[in-house]
């Protein structure tokens, strides 16, 4: 294993959002690879508080009514409506990311839970990156409709939101991150 090779994927990785999403998307045996990356994570007690749910095919049409009924029921004119629908319809497959928080875990509080489900979503994008496929997480009010909560949730669980995924279609926009020693400090401070 080349150390540089990878590391070289990971800082080339950046999201993609779906309108700059084609066929073809990541296939079974892709996905498979995804989710054994997103198992990876750093996870306290291994309690895996996260799954995905794919959405491919004909189920990529079920989806969009979904957000555009969503989108009606928040008070959205139908123009805005049409607009979230088609952002269902657009990418190849849609992943949506659904947590599982035990808030009474005995030995894992909430908050390491929740990083686990952070830290398997960068995997799974990490892991399609490599895989030459692109993505987006997506969230915004749509995770708290609940339409969109029971079409995903069982109890106790929390929609996270959506990753949009497909073969990219642009060259990333050049958009700078960042810089490393803006998110590093040593401890203690310096007087």
């Amino acid at each position: 294993m080349n150390h540089d090779d990878v590391l070289a994927t990971l800082l080339g990785r950046y999201s993609t959002g779906p309108r700059h999403l084609a066929e073809p998307a990541p296939d079974d045996a892709a996905l498979q690879r995804m989710a054994a990356a997103a198992l990876r994570a750093p996870d306290h007690a291994q309690l895996v508080p996260f799954r995905f749910v794919l959405i491919r095919g004909a189920a990529r049409e079920r989806l969009a009514d979904l957000f555009e009924q969503t989108a009606i029921a928040a008070g959205k004119p139908p123009d805005a409506a049409a607009l979230d629908r088609e952002r269902a319809l657009r990418p190849p497959l849609t992943v949506a990311v659904v947590a599982r928080i035990d808030h009474g875990h005995p030995l894992v509080p909430a908050h390491e839970q929740w990083i686990a489900v952070g830290g398997a979503i960068a995997n799974f994008l990490n892991a399609a990156h490599a895989l030459g496929f692109g993505g987006k997480m997506l969230s915004g009010a749509k995770v708290r409709a609940p339409a969109a909560v029971a079409a995903f949730c069982g109890p106790g669980e929390t929609l996270v939101g959506w990753i949009a995924m497909g073969t990219p279609v642009r060259a990333p926009s050049g958009r700078e991150k960042a810089a490393p020693g803006e998110v590093m400090r040593d401890w203690p401070p310096e007087a």
